[in-house]
């Protein structure tokens, strides 16, 4: 939605107009994905150029859904193996153990270390789970033209953008205990292959929130002088 109000038409003399809410795709103007100018958009450029900048300019990002659609699936598929195979192998003279991101959520559980077993299960496990079903709720709802509650969901889109770099933290995790861990006469840790799938599954729900084009929940709003809050 626009920022600047528009003004309707009112019927009664002297009386205060209502304000009417518009989008800027209704009003033929489109802002540079690089520098942010707000420029009239063409009707007769098949590849308009931002007029300071030059760089490509579109009125939606060109295949947001689709692209969205092909992350999304591609990180949910690794989302599995990320959660199944080990995170880490340890080898030591009592044999070795491999350790998936459930066993060391219990691991820590059992312990007593209950803040780090809750910020690891938390980081690891249902971020990107709701990351996944965030963005495709959002997905679903652009596609079935959805009028539900615009503005929550733009806010929902920027909570999963905001909190996607938050994943990492296991992968962290894991890179702090091989480096720090290194003796090599009584243990030896690595990486699994869990580690790879798990980076996999942020680095791909990264690039989906990237893909997708808030401005799609608004194309469905019809102008009123409704204000949604």
């Amino acid at each position: 939605m626009t920022d600047t109000p528009r003004d309707a038409g009112s019927s009664e003399p002297g009386a205060e107009p209502p304000t009417l809410y518009t989008t800027a795709s209704r009003e033929r103007v489109v802002g540079c994905h690089a520098c942010g100018l707000v420029q009239p958009l063409a009707r007769t450029v098949e590849k308009q150029r931002c007029t300071r900048c030059g760089a490509a300019v579109h009125r939606r990002n060109p295949d947001s859904i689709a692209r969205t659609w092909a992350l999304l699936i591609s990180a949910a598929i690794l989302y599995i193996p990320a959660n199944v195979y080990p995170m880490l192998h340890t080898s030591s003279i009592l044999g070795a153990e491999d350790d998936t991101i459930m066993s060391g959520v219990a691991l820590f559980w059992s312990d007593g270390d209950y803040p780090l077993a809750a910020v690891i299960f938390i980081a690891s496990i249902l971020v990107p789970m709701l990351k996944l079903l965030s963005l495709a709720f959002l997905l679903v709802s652009v596609q079935r033209r959805s009028t539900w509650r615009p503005r929550q969901r733009t806010t929902l889109f920027r909570i999963v953008e905001g909190i996607g770099r938050w994943s990492m933290l296991d992968i962290f995790v894991v890179t702090l205990t091989v480096a720090l861990v290194r003796f090599k006469s009584v243990a030896v840790i690595t990486a699994g292959p869990a580690a790879l799938a798990f980076a996999s599954v942020v680095v791909l729900t990264m690039l989906a929130s990237m893909q997708f084009d808030p401005r799609l929940i608004w194309d469905n709003i019809e102008p009123s002088g409704k204000k949604y809050d």
